[in-house]
This record gives C-alpha cells, sequence and structure tokens, in this order.
C-alpha cells in the first residue's frame, strides 16, 4: 500500500511539474531585418513552437504577426484541456473591431494559458518569443507535427517572402506600410479593408 501511495503521489508531482510552464530569454540571432530565437520552429500560419520536453511545448506568435497586429486589446484563447489539431484556430487577437485568428502550429491538448497575456495582452507584441508566449500544450506526436512545419533552414527565406508579399499588397492597394524593409507597427489597421481581409488570410492561414 505504501509503495503504491507514494508512485501515485511521485507520478502526480512528476506530471505537474512537466506541465507547469518554464519560460526563459531565447538566444536570438540576427537574420537579415529581423532576429529570430534559436530552437524554435514555426508555422507557415506565423505562429511557433518550442519543445520542452516530456511530450511538452510552449506556443506563441512570431515577430512578423507582432509588426502586423501593432497592439491588441485582448486575446482569447481556447479552453483548457481543449484539444487542438495541427493548423486548427488557437487563439484570437482583437484591436478595436478587427479580429484575427491564429492556428496552432502543432497538435495537442492545452495545459496552461500564460498568466502575464491574460493580465496584459499586449505583452504578446512587445516579447512575443519571450514573456508572450500564449499556450502551453501537451503534444504526444510532436514529432509528427513537427516534420510539418518550416525546416530550420528555410525560415530566413520565407520570413524574407513574407515581408515581400506584404510590400506587394501594399503596392497593390497604392500606399505603402513598411519602415525600412519591415511592417510598420500597427500595419493592419493602416490598410483598406479588403487588403487588410486579404493579409489576415494569406499570413495568417484562417
Amino acid at each position: 500500500l505504501c509503495i503504491s501511495i507514494n508512485y501515485f503521489f511521485g507520478y502526480h508531482r512528476e506530471k505537474t511539474l512537466a506541465f507547469a510552464p518554464v519560460p526563459g530569454k531565447p538566444v536570438m540571432v540576427r537574420e537579415g531585418p529581423f532576429d529570430l530565437p534559436q530552437g524554435y520552429r514555426f508555422h507557415h500560419g506565423h505562429t511557433w513552437v518550442i519543445d520542452e520536453g516530456r511530450q511538452n511545448a510552449r506556443v506563441g506568435l512570431d515577430g512578423f504577426a507582432a509588426r502586423l497586429l501593432g497592439k491588441i486589446d485582448r486575446i482569447e484563447t481556447v479552453k483548457h484541456d481543449r484539444w487542438v489539431r495541427q493548423g486548427e484556430k488557437i487563439w484570437s487577437v482583437t484591436r478595436d473591431d478587427m479580429t484575427v485568428d491564429m492556428v496552432a502550429p502543432v497538435e495537442g491538448m492545452v495545459t496552461a494559458v500564460n498568466p502575464k497575456v491574460v493580465a496584459n495582452p499586449n505583452s504578446v507584441i512587445d516579447d512575443p518569443y519571450g514573456d508572450g508566449w500564449v499556450l502551453t500544450l501537451q503534444t504526444p506526436q510532436l514529432g509528427v507535427s513537427l516534420k510539418n512545419l518550416l525546416p530550420i533552414s528555410m525560415v530566413r527565406s520565407w520570413m524574407q517572402n513574407s515581408m515581400e508579399r506584404f510590400g506587394t499588397l501594399c503596392t497593390e492597394a497604392g500606399g505603402t506600410a513598411l519602415d525600412g524593409g519591415m511592417p510598420v507597427r500597427d500595419a493592419l489597421v493602416h490598410v483598406d479593408p479588403e487588403v487588410r481581409r486579404r493579409m489576415i488570410q494569406e499570413f495568417f492561414l484562417l
């Protein structure tokens, strides 16, 4: 009986620690006009994931998305213990009358929501790779999901292509929303509503 009790409480403690988020400041590497965090993997919908071990992962939005959004009024995530599939809506951000849905970079069950993001939604924008992480997931098939993400060697060119495509859409609309090759902060609120709709659909895949 004693062995069974010790096993139960030890197992429970191990799971609790495994699911507890342990965010840290990533090592950033300068790649052209932008900084990229080492060890992070990226989804085409401009969300990221980092493997935290023991089938746990932390996810958030990337720097390109943060530049486009500029600031947000609120963030709404899927519920705790909800299972999300890769590419499925996992949270939405709202600013004024504009709402942008974002996709899950990997498949898994939501185990935690960042309390800093709940208290201050703009931490998602100010520090997207650090304190602005959004959720943690339990991901039993993480290896499978990672195979569907951008290869590490392609992230820089993909980011560059996203910026170039953004500039093209702005030019086609008869305006500009670039600052030294990067989208200006709040870029989405400065473009025509139809162009905004196209950008949200193209960059965030929903």
